[in-house]
């Protein structure tokens, strides 16, 4: 119980990346199954999980209620965009050129991709979001 409460933070943002992620794959394979290219698909999913998590984790995961919401919310768009918008998309183009003479079918390689380039990106966002944009009070 005191290793759950010692990591409550990260098992929160942990739910809440879960959640995003669901939103965020379901919204791509949504676009791409209706003929949007991967990667415009990938930057509109993402663009609505991002907003959805702005909000989710200043209330729920980090628990900020203090700051600067504007300030906060345009740090985050920078961080988010930079995990999203340029680590995904370099690791699901790169991935899918070096797994396309695989055999695999395309939506496997898709599918592969987004998920490690998900984990990047989110590895990315706790690490800046709980540093610079929700930094607890004490440590400003």
């Amino acid at each position: 119980m005191e290793l759950a409460k010692k990591h409550a933070e990260k098992i929160r943002f942990g739910i809440v990346g879960i959640a995003n992620t669901a939103l965020d794959f379901a919204i791509l394979f949504l676009l791409v199954a209706l003929g949007l290219d991967k990667i415009p698909a990938n930057y509109v999913s993402t663009g609505i999980a991002f907003i959805f998590s702005f909000f989710v984790n200043k209330s729920f995961t980090f628990k900020s209620k203090g700051g600067n919401i504007k300030k906060q919310f345009l740090y985050f768009i920078v961080i988010t965009i930079i995990g999203l918008w340029v680590i995904q998309p370099l690791i699901i183009a790169g991935l899918t050129s070096l797994l396309a003479g695989t055999g695999w079918a395309s939506g496997i390689i898709l599918f592969v991709a987004k998920l490690i380039a998900t984990v990047a990106s989110l590895i990315w966002n706790y690490i800046f979001y709980s540093r610079i944009v929700f930094k607890k009070e004490e440590d400003r």
